[in-house]
């Protein structure tokens, strides 16, 4: 076990303030009796309107000791939004990664979404993936969760003993609704039409719930539902400077989600309770990425170099591309990547509590489960068009590249010959998670001075994580087609083009149609294959605490880790070996934690906290085999051999807050809080470029690789400030305003890009809400805007780029037709704002030159999305 210590160049000025303020500002708290005891009636808040969610989110915040805030949702269905991961983004210092237009992930005070750790009503929840190109993590992908399902969310910002570790940014408890907590015979039914304004599709989704109790409210069940179907659309423009490209690119995705979430309750006396909860979240992603590669034409004209032709834009200037009449050219390249994917987590979990005359006993356990990933992937290409076509300007002088070119419409006549799904590129990759926990919690109450009771527990989880790689074995009479025959009308795509439009369904069936089976004896197979079993222990002894004008809890967190892989060992000659190897890695360590809140007058609190986290690593990170990416995928220069560290350290850092709130009146809130992360170690990726592993690619012909390795980092620190103003008034009008600063530094040479920044760090964060609320109507509006960023997915497809700043405007409406019957209006991204990506890495930066100086590596145009709905409650 590592010796854990406070670092006390971080936490001396906090641990002066719990002792001097603990003398100096009891005296000020004659009411803090009241304040306390209103922390036993948070519950009571009747939450009818927009204005009583707010103010339950308040008194969330208020009445908790450690650093919290809160979204709870007004009635049945009525979350603030149309998306989890869009609420958790109103919350201070909580900011969201917005990717396939949805809020996927959060990351909260500066601290990579990586390292927030999510759980559904206290515990795990498994989570995989359906995108080939992205890796395996512990981040929970929001987009499964549908938030009719949702009661409120508590975002954690401070630790304390008896919360899972896990979460060196904040921990997020999503919390469902139970049978008990509603009136019987509760009905909602909600329909709603949903429609984007690039795919110009309008889509369903429908949601109900039906809770019931009997008299004596000792047993109660609830069942709800929620499915949608969405046609996705994302046009954009892809970089692919080593090739010499400029991709206009379509990707289309038909998503399907369905959720069922079942609970039980079984209260048979006063002082006992059983809950059972069942959920089940699939999603259905097939999806179609159709792209232009508009390629450069040779730079050699007889013995003359065209020196002209500009491939990157350097530290020292600009450049803009060309195309030429008369060079020795190619036209363009379209192709397909047809995938059908999927990802689900089903989740079983029974809790019980049980509240004798000297003690409190609770305790849960379950099972969680997900499996996810591609189960066909195929690639369709051909030239396209003529080279008179692309004659033109290619300007990369901005932030967006500009394409004038002469013609900007294909449609599938235009392909130079027959297409059939390429062999090289049928395959599928599976992932699956896979945890198994349980956990058990004794409170005693004490009368030990300022110490009124004692916690303790244990949490024991089992977890287990695979990823696989499978290629097709290919017939060998695999008849090309007309490409009419996959492809059909036309499709709006980025840089205002127009490509043919891909027909997903022929293209999966003849990818099935192509192969025989799927091949497991084969490098692709061995180097795509990994495991890695994780066992977790934590003990933890908290000390609940209370004197006048002073609240709060301390305790010690112990956590132990055994971790294994197995894996198919790359051998010196490129070969990988017949039979697994296996991998075995441990850590152990001791967190401690303090959160205490002073009650300085009735309606005056200050916060501090300490505190020592962890955050284990990604298990993309952790897989120990040696993974080949860009292997014979048509590709040249994009070959990467990946290969992962079983015996990674956890992320960890020392963090500290100090704050002051005032509530001013009901519904209104002034605070200001400092924060510190003091980051000792953390996971960095490290890559080495035109190294020889023993294996050429037919790609590019040559024995030249990337080999990208995961190590733990050293050095780093976010600190900042958050600020908050929220408001209500009694003519019906509202308001919430949150500022947050976090300076992120991270050493530089922690990464490939160079870059001194923390992963998914914004140095500014804005939120602005403003709502208007009568008896039968209300309107909201929102503004959330963030700074630029670092977006790191190395060795992926699309490495390290700075995401530029994004702000996006959101409405809501409700009106009431009767006291069941009401109708909704929302908007998401009313002002289309894009997606801007940069390579922002120096010139010395192993990475890809479009990950450089600058480059606009990728570009995506926003989509406003509209939605209509009636809903019934009753």
């Amino acid at each position: 076990m590592r010796p854990s210590t406070f670092k006390k160049n971080v936490l001396a000025t906090n641990i002066a303030l719990l002792l001097g303020s603990a003398v100096s500002m009891s005296a000020m708290a004659a009411d803090a009796d009241a304040t306390v005891a209103a922390d036993e009636n948070i519950e009571k808040i009747e939450v009818r309107g927009m204005r009583a969610s707010m103010k339950a989110s308040i008194n969330a915040k208020r009445f908790s000791d450690s650093v919290v805030d809160a979204v709870t949702a007004e009635d049945i269905g009525k979350f603030p939004d149309g998306d989890v991961g869009e609420s958790l983004a109103r919350i201070p210092g909580v900011a969201v990664n917005r990717q396939f237009g949805q809020g996927q992930q959060v990351s909260i005070r500066g601290a990579s979404s990586q390292l927030t750790r999510t759980l559904l009503n206290g515990h795990s929840v498994a989570s995989t993936g359906w995108y080939d190109q992205q890796a395996i993590d512990r981040s929970f992908n929001y987009s499964l969760l549908p938030p009719e399902m949702v009661g409120a969310i508590e975002v954690y910002k401070s630790s304390q003993a008896d919360i899972a570790e896990g979460g060196i940014g904040g921990t997020v408890i999503v919390k469902t609704r139970k049978p008990l907590d509603l009136d019987s015979n509760s009905i909602f039914i909600s329909a709603k039409a949903d429609y984007g304004t690039i795919s110009e599709e309008t889509d369903p989704e429908l949601s109900g719930l039906y809770s019931w109790k009997n008299e004596n409210e000792s047993f109660g069940f609830l069942v709800s539902a929620a499915a949608s179907e969405t046609s996705y659309q994302r046009n954009g423009i892809e970089s692919l400077v080593g090739w010499g490209d400029i991709v206009p690119t379509t990707f289309e995705q038909d998503r399907e989600r369905t959720a069922i979430n079942g609970a039980f309750q079984y209260r048979p006396t006063d002082n006992l309770e059983f809950g059972l909860n069942i959920m089940t979240l699939d999603m259905k992603a097939n999806n179609a990425n159709t792209s232009l590669f508009t390629m450069f034409p040779s730079i050699v004209d007889g013995d003359n170099r065209k020196e002209e032709i500009c491939e990157q834009k350097n530290s020292s200037g600009t450049c803009t591309f060309y195309r030429r009449d008369g060079l020795a050219a190619n036209p363009g390249w379209a192709q397909t990547w047809a995938r059908k994917a999927s990802m689900d987590s089903n989740t079983y979990d029974l809790d019980f509590k049980y509240d004798a005359d000297n003690y409190t006993l609770e305790g849960r356990v379950g099972n969680t489960k997900s499996e996810g990933g591609t189960e066909m992937t195929s690639n369709y290409g051909g030239w396209i068009g003529d080279v008179s076509d692309f004659t033109g300007t290619y300007d990369a002088t901005g932030d967006v590249i500009n394409i004038d070119i002469a013609n900007k419409s294909f449609g599938a006549e235009d392909f130079k010959g027959q297409l059939a799904p390429a062999g090289w590129s049928l395959k599928k990759q599976p992932n699956s998670d896979e945890e198994t926990y349980a956990q058990f919690d004794v409170t005693v109450p004490v009368d030990l001075g300022a110490i009124t009771s004692f916690k303790t527990g244990v949490r024991w989880t089992d977890h287990d994580v695979k990823q696989e790689t499978f290629p097709g074995i290919v017939n060998a009479d695999v008849a090309a087609k007309d490409a009419s025959e996959y492809y059909s009308g036309t499709v709006s795509s980025g840089a205002g083009f127009t490509l043919p439009k891909p027909n997903l369904d022929a293209m999966l069936k003849d990818a099935n149609a192509a192969i025989s089976g799927f091949d497991k004896d084969n490098t692709v197979y061995k180097s795509g294959y990994g495991t890695i079993s994780e066992e977790n222990l934590a003990l933890y002894l908290m000390a609940n605490f209370e004197a006048d004008g002073i609240r709060g809890n301390f305790g010690l967190r112990y956590i132990s880790t055994d971790a294994t892989s197995d894996y198919y060992n790359l051998q010196s000659d490129g070969s990988y070996a017949d039979g697994l190897s296996t991998l075995e890695s441990s850590y152990s360590d001791v967190l401690p934690s303090v959160n205490v809140a002073f009650d300085v007058a009735p309606d005056v609190i200050i916060r501090t906290s300490a505190s020592q986290v962890i955050s284990r690593p990604n298990y993309g990170d952790m897989f120990a085999s040696s993974a080949l990416a860009g292997y014979a995928d048509g590709t040249a220069g994009n070959e990467v051999v990946n290969t992962g560290n079983i015996a990674l350290e956890p992320f960890k850092a020392t963090q500290a807050d100090l704050g002051v709130e005032w509530y001013f009146s009901p519904d209104g809130i002034v605070a200001a809080t400092y924060f510190i992360k003091d980051i000792s170690s953390f996971v960095t990726s490290n890559q080495i470029l035109n190294q020889s592993i023993g294996i050429v690619d037919p790609d590019s012909g040559v024995d030249s690789w990337t080999k990208s390795t995961k190590k733990n980092g050293t050095g780093g620190q976010i600190q900042g400030v958050e600020l908050q103003l929220q408001d209500s008034f009694e003519n019906g009008l509202g308001y919430s305003a949150n500022y947050t600063f976090a300076d992120s530094d991270a050493p530089a040479d922690n990464y490939p890009d160079q870059v001194s920044v923390f992963s998914d760090s914004s140095k500014h964060t804005v939120n602005l809400v403003g709502y208007y609320e009568m008896e039968d109507f209300s309107a909201r509006v929102a503004y959330n805007w963030r700074s630029e960023y670092m977006i790191r997915e190395l060795p992926g497809f699309y490495g390290n780029r700075e995401h530029q700043d994004y702000g996006t405007v959101d409405l809501s409406a409700n009106y009431n037709i009767t006291d069941y019957l009401s109708v909704t209006f929302e908007v998401v991204n009313l002002l289309e704002e894009d997606s801007v990506q940069l390579g922002v890495a120096p010139d010395a930066a192993e990475v890809k030159p479009e990950l450089k100086n600058g480059y606009p590596a990728w570009s995506f145009e926003g989509e406003a999305r509209y939605k209509v709905g009636v809903a019934l409650r009753f």
